[in-house]
């Protein structure tokens, strides 16, 4: 599983290589370029058409034919997937060994803050994932800008990387074994300690992680992993991480089982984060919770019409085996609340109705604090990373009822991803704030930067909403 931390790394320092400057312009920007150029240049662009409009690239000919400078086209503000449309024209039309005799730099006047955005999205853009193929994907070195932090590009990619990684690996190779071991790995290189709960102790002390997970050869566990120094703030992250989910005896559809690969999406963005988190060394001490277990189907699978017992104490009665990842997410989230958090999260690949909600691309949240539902979207929008606020409807907990248990795993009304979240406030001390994701952690269709497969929805906005929190 090597490839889990394989990361582009497309920057360099100096080099002797023929240089081509890329421009990052926004019309009024492009103005102020053109004002400096000489009559030759600005009559090329003019044949092009280029008037910076986003993601319009244009490249500029010296008196030799030969491209010496590449103009981009980028939002205003800048968003950090403008340049992966830059590294995309450059891959579509010129040769790899035209391509590796050169060195491209940022030649625009940025701020520190829109140079690591293009920087992040230049390396994002070189993300394959190819472990399962031949692939000769080159890479364009990019001089890294004197007023960037290569620190906090370095940790953006890696931890997206990482993500998209998890997501992508099949099953059948990244099982629950698998995935602990991921963040066992995380926690030696960030010298992070870490506990793997499982056997017994896993059955006695979180029935519904064992319940969810015993009809797998596959074993359940709880990952814990620590970080940080006494005294800071604890944060505390729960990752829902269901390696694969059949939908149990409720068996899902063929054409909704293809890609359930992606339903420990949720352990993905927790590790995602934890890794920026450490990486950055935010002041806080971070705890990871990961409840891991494969949704399988086997003589002891547990049955709709089940009533199990949780870390709580209270019962649930199972509506649905497909409404796994919560029973899961529960457990884990008592077990966080038996410490204080100056804050808890957690990460789910929840429900169905929040991308009937939203679409694919925007993560729904939810919080038991209101003054998050503004900061939280807004940081969002401000690292390209959008997530939108839905209610936690106190009058819809009647419709998670049950005439046999204490609640039941899935509501009877139409509110959907409102039910997973009050499933899962259940289980939350009322002290405790509290941020519910429920995220795709899938890119449907693909594009410069983002391709088609594994995808972080949520990750980074929850990161810079922490770093604005605590730095």
């Amino acid at each position: 599983m090597d490839h889990l931390f394989q990361f582009p790394a497309p920057f360099v320092k100096n080099s002797k290589k023929k240089k081509i400057a890329v421009h990052f312009l926004n019309k009024a920007t492009l103005k102020e370029w053109l004002k400096k150029q000489k009559a030759s240049i600005k009559s090329q662009i003019k044949q092009t058409g280029f008037d910076a409009s986003p993601h319009q690239i244009c490249d500029v000919k010296n008196a030799r034919n030969e491209t010496n400078i590449i103009l981009c086209g980028i939002h205003d503000p800048v968003h950090y997937l403008d340049s992966a449309y830059a590294v995309q024209f450059l891959e579509t039309n010129y040769s790899k060994s035209f391509l590796n005799s050169r060195v491209f730099s940022i030649s625009s006047k940025h701020e520190a803050e829109d140079l690591n955005k293009l920087c992040i999205g230049w390396g994002l853009a070189h993300y394959r994932f190819t472990p399962y193929k031949k692939s000769s994907a080159g890479s364009l070195s990019l001089i890294t800008p004197e007023k960037a932090d290569p620190k906090d590009i370095t940790a953006s990619i890696e931890a997206v990387s990482l993500l998209r990684n998890l997501i992508n690996t099949p099953a059948n190779d990244l099982g629950t074994n698998e995935l602990a071991s991921a963040a066992k790995t995380l926690a030696k290189n960030h010298k992070a300690s870490i506990k793997i709960i499982q056997g017994k102790e896993l059955e006695n002390g979180f029935p519904m992680i064992h319940a969810v997970g015993k009809a797998s050869p596959r074993p359940p566990q709880l990952v814990d992993l620590r970080w940080g120094k006494d005294g800071d703030p604890k944060v505390t992250i729960v990752g829902k991480g269901i390696i694969y989910d059949t939908g149990g005896l409720n068996l899902k559809p063929g054409q909704f089982m293809r890609d359930m690969k992606k339903d420990m999406g949720g352990a993905a963005h927790a590790l995602g984060v934890a890794h920026m988190v450490m990486a950055m060394n935010l002041p806080i001490q971070l705890r990871v919770l990961l409840p891991i277990a494969e949704n399988a189907v086997a003589g002891n699978s547990y049955r709709p019409g089940d009533v199990l017992q949780t870390r709580k104490g209270d019962t649930v009665e199972i509506n649905d085996t497909d409404a796994e990842g919560r029973l899961v997410v529960a457990d884990a989230l008592t077990y966080a609340c038996e410490e204080k958090n100056d804050l808890l999260i957690d990460f789910c690949t929840l429900t169905g109705a929040a991308r009937v909600a939203l679409g694919y691309d925007i993560p729904a949240f939810f919080s038991n604090q209101d003054e998050f539902l503004s900061s939280l979207r807004d940081v969002g929008m401000e690292a390209d990373d959008p997530v939108w606020p839905l209610p936690l409807w106190q009058g819809y907990k009647p419709e998670m009822g049950s005439i046999i248990a204490d609640i039941s795993n899935e509501g009877t009304g139409r509110a959907g991803a409102i039910h997973g979240a009050l499933f899962l406030e259940h289980f939350i001390d009322s002290k405790t704030d509290w941020i519910h994701f429920d995220c795709y952690a899938w890119e449907q269709g693909g594009k410069p930067g983002r391709p088609k497969g594994g995808a972080d929805t949520g990750a980074r906005a929850l990161f810079h909403f922490l770093k604005e929190r605590y730095l």
